[in-house]
């Protein structure tokens, strides 16, 4: 009887202890994940390209930017893995590569330069032309840029099981979350920051 009591006493265990070995590489993914789509970044430049738009369109192509960003950087989580197996490039090759992205986006942040996502003259003179501006350049390059592309598949590349996968997911949601929210209270951080 207590050989059946300690089974289910491991079994039970298990869950948690397979949660709390998950921890870690979540929230390292989310800290990834979060300077590489850079929300305040993203806001900031949100404010300045929408200056003159009305406060209810904005909210919407605020919206629209997030929602369509967040769709392919689920694909490129999802999909990527495998995408990069068909061109014949193995994780091992792409993480090398995704590093060297990420240190350039870090030395980026360190000098107080503008990061790899954010726009140059010609994209910004791009942007003011009429059109609707939430594809480009609010969703690409600025949210779904290159580097938080290439995030999404290093952190998803690096998950030992589904529930590291699901977190991995879960932060691609929150740092969009976040990233909404920022776009939303650009003003207010526009006048916090100065």
């Amino acid at each position: 009887m207590d050989l059946i009591g300690a089974r289910s006493a491991r079994r039970s265990s298990a869950i948690p202890l397979d949660i709390m070995h998950a921890v870690p590489s979540i929230l390292s993914s989310f800290v990834t994940l979060f300077v590489m789509i850079g929300p305040v970044e993203t806001a900031v430049v949100f404010a300045s390209l929408t200056a003159g738009v009305h406060r209810g369109d904005r909210r919407s192509l605020a919206l629209r930017s997030v929602m369509i960003a967040g769709l392919v950087l689920l694909l490129f989580a999802i999909g990527g893995a495998f995408v990069l197996s068909l061109l014949d490039i193995s994780l091992p090759a792409f993480r090398v590569a995704g590093g060297l992205l990420l240190f350039l986006q870090a030395l980026t942040l360190t000098f107080s330069s503008p990061g790899l996502s954010s726009l140059n003259e010609r994209e910004k003179q791009d942007a003011e032309r009429p059109g609707d501006i939430a594809v480009f350049p609010l969703a690409f390059p600025l949210i779904a840029g290159p580097g938080s592309l290439a995030a999404a598949v290093l952190v998803m590349g690096r998950t030992a099981g589904w529930i590291e996968a699901a977190g991995v997911i879960a932060m691609i949601l929150v740092c969009l979350l976040l990233t909404f929210g920022a776009m939303r209270a650009a003003e207010r951080l526009i006048a916090l920051l100065g």
